[in-house]
């Protein structure tokens, strides 16, 4: 169960391609027994041919939306294109941790808005800690941590 006092998310997206697809399809069991909302936004089935930008962009685009509202959590075999892709997105913040420690840092110190996750790296025990972690854990607000933020969103905004 969701600890009490978590952010209250309007939504959560899921992405992944061949490589992270059984850990999504896991990911969603976890959100469901959470009662956590969430839409997925494929892969809808198992294609060794797919590509992750597809899914990851599409996940981004859909957090970008309402960044204050919306989180997204991808899969692949590493995280690691997964989160090169859905940065290029404005206002999105990914990242890929492998530890429930480092998502929780990640959600406190740098109010990261999409989750990347490694199907190769993480078992599904450390895959649910990663997440539920990074889902009860909130941005700190404080200070140094916001005028960090808001240098990349001026640097986003002016480029």
């Amino acid at each position: 169960m969701i600890a009490v006092g978590y952010d209250l998310f309007s939504m959560i997206y899921l992405g992944a391609d061949h490589g992270g697809y059984q850990l999504k399809e896991q990911v969603k069991q976890w959100l469901e027994e959470w009662s956590m909302p969430y839409q997925d936004l494929g892969a809808k089935q198992l294609d060794p041919e797919d590509d992750y930008p597809d899914f990851a962009l599409e996940v981004a685009k859909q957090v970008a939306r309402a960044p204050q509202h919306n989180r997204g959590i991808l899969a692949c075999r590493s995280a690691a294109g997964m989160v090169i892709a859905a940065n290029k997105v404005k206002g999105i913040r990914a990242v890929a941790p492998l530890t429930a420690t480092a998502a929780q840092h990640a959600r406190e110190h740098n109010d990261a808005n999409v989750l990347g996750l490694s199907g190769d790296w993480l078992d599904t025990a450390a895959a649910q800690t990663v997440v539920y972690s990074w889902l009860t854990t909130s941005f700190s607000k404080e200070s140094r941590h916001q005028r960090r933020l808001d240098k990349i969103t001026q640097y986003e905004t002016e480029s």
